[in-house]
């Protein structure tokens, strides 16, 4: 099928990428020259596995990329909105998206052919309808169902293992204005053989996307205040309590030999210094925004945020368990990414973790493995933060050592940190080391 999709961002590029690699011809559209240009080379913008080897194998072939959003739109049997709807606070900004629509809806007045249109964007629930579907009809004159027709196909792509959930997914929603629609779009996935497929509405669609997203910031939330009252009674290590929960009949599968193996839905019923990224802090705000605006108070997802928000002031209040006074402290904060295995520092606990200690007169140096010398553009003004260059600098001279990313690399620090004569206090924010190969230990959950 010919596909055109319009943003190359994190889910326009790994969805064209992808579906490329599994045979069809796709033009992804942008406005920023210099992205296109790193994309024709076979360059991905952004880190994540598995997606450059996908580029410099199709790019040129059955993926290309253009500035020419009429022409893609002509061109293709179906076209993807995937552009970026930023938050402000109170409201998803869908100033991008009623622009692509615009753009797709004038491009599709010179085409004769039925098309589909999809939503890959995340949108509350009713944009699809009420926003998408009409800009598209006014900027084209053409009529909806008969002459072209609007659906919504979320994503549920976790960044660091995109292109492994989008090649091998776990479901495929298709949501649709009718039947004709849901069916074109059931060809773009025909390649993913195996795969549950949910067809229905475009609204049904919109808000499975934020059920799943919320579902699992409940989670992580929920295992946060968990340990934080385990740490306040004392005695308890909320690790060894998740590690028990996690052994449930709820939380397990059957193997071979009758034994049990964790469900990876665990794997965010952990305590932490708190979730961040692209997704579930704006998706869960976005809902609630939503209700609020419906009536409906969101008591529940209100409250998943503020343990949140409250979660990186948590590993403050550890450091000043063993630092009664924070000026002039040398502290390395290990991890900017919001998560491993990307380059993402989008609402990152670390950029809290950091604000505090700087406001607190703290000397801090910072490291990770793949954020570089963008990280500097992020994180907050003020005085400067030394940017190491490799772990081992980062804990050279220091007092304490925080983990706010669980990198692989970090389990090493027990043995870099081993026989010093003035070993500084590790602050485990993601409780990924074990406490007792380090000599001064402390972290979330004790």
């Amino acid at each position: 099928m010919r596909i055109s999709i319009v943003g190359t961002g994190y889910v326009g590029l790994v969805t064209g990428a992808c579906l490329a690699e599994v045979g069809h011809d796709v033009t992804c559209v942008d406005n920023d020259r210099l992205k296109l240009e790193a994309i024709g080379r076979g360059r991905s913008p952004i880190f994540e596995e598995g997606l450059e080897s996908i580029l410099q194998r199709r790019i040129g072939g059955r993926l290309n990329v253009t500035d020419d959003l009429p022409a893609a739109v002509l061109e293709s049997d179906l076209t993807f909105i995937a552009v970026g709807t930023p938050f402000d606070g109170e409201q998803i900004d869908l100033s991008y998206v009623r622009q692509a629509a615009k753009q797709v809806g004038r491009a599709l007045r010179a085409k004769n052919a039925y098309h589909v249109v999809v939503m890959k964007s995340t949108v509350v629930p009713g944009t699809t309808d009420d926003v998408v579907t009409p800009a598209l009809a006014e900027a084209s004159g053409r009529s909806v169902g008969n002459e072209f027709g609007v659906g919504m196909n979320p994503e549920f792509l976790t960044e660091g293992s995109a292109v492994e959930d989008f090649m091998n997914p776990d479901r495929i929603v298709l949501g649709g204005i009718d039947d004709r629609t849901i069916g074109v779009m059931a060809e773009v996935y025909a390649p993913f053989e195996g795969a549950p497929v949910v067809r229905t509405t475009n609204k049904t669609a919109e808000m499975i996307k934020y059920a799943s997203n919320a579902v699992l910031a409940t989670m992580i939330s929920f295992s946060n205040e968990i340990a934080n009252l385990s740490s306040t009674l004392g005695g308890i290590d909320a690790v060894e309590v998740m590690n028990a929960v996690h052994l449930s009949r709820y939380f397990t599968m059957p193997t071979e030999g009758g034994k049990r193996s964790t469900a990876p839905i665990t794997s965010f019923l952990h305590a932490g210094c708190g979730f961040g990224g692209s997704c579930l802090p704006k998706d869960v705000k976005a809902l609630v925004a939503q209700g609020r605006s419906a009536g409906e108070p969101m008591t529940l997802l209100k409250g998943v945020m503020s343990v949140n928000e409250t979660q990186p002031a948590r590993m403050i209040g550890i450091i000043r368990r063993h630092f009664p006074r924070l000026k002039g402290l040398r502290v390395s904060v290990l991890g900017l990414a919001f998560k491993p295995d990307t380059d993402d520092m989008r609402e990152s606990p670390a950029i809290s973790i950091i604000s505090e200690l700087i406001g607190a007169g703290v000397s801090v140096t910072a490291y990770d493995p793949v954020v570089n010398g963008a990280a500097e553009k992020v994180l907050p003004a003020g005085p400067p933060i030394t940017i190491a260059s490799s772990l081992e600098q980062a804990i050279e001279g220091v007092d304490a050592v925080v983990i706010a990313t669980s990198w692989r690399e970090f389990e090493c620090l027990p043995a870099l940190l081993s026989g010093r004569s003035n070993a500084p206090l590790v602050v485990d924010g993601r409780r990924t080391l074990r406490m007792d190969g380090i000599e001064r230990y402390d972290g979330i959950g004790l």
